[in-house]
């Protein structure tokens, strides 16, 4: 392995460094708590819960950086939410 590329890979401590402080970054520019984030989770899990049966445990919510090319000021909100099936709904 060829020692430049070791230091430019995605897992190297720097990189990790530099994805956490975005985040924190992120989270502060939004002003959003742990615990406004764990409200949002909340709340997501209650309106899913209407419609799917779903894991509530590993539920993930994350706020990150927008999409490349942006002006640097998107945010982009991602939830993985495991589904373990769908609720019947009569109409």
């Amino acid at each position: 392995m060829n020692i430049i590329n070791f230091f430019k890979s995605k897992n190297s401590s720097g990189s990790v460094a530099k994805d956490r402080l975005k985040l924190v970054l992120i989270h502060d520019r939004l002003k959003l708590s742990p615990d406004v984030l764990e409200t949002l989770r909340l709340d997501l899990i209650e309106v899913i819960s209407r419609y799917m049966v779903i894991d509530e445990e590993d539920v993930d919510i994350h706020i990150s950086p927008g999409s490349i090319g942006s002006a640097g000021n998107d945010m982009a909100l991602s939830a993985n939410i495991p589904i373990k099936a769908m609720l019947k709904h009569q109409e």
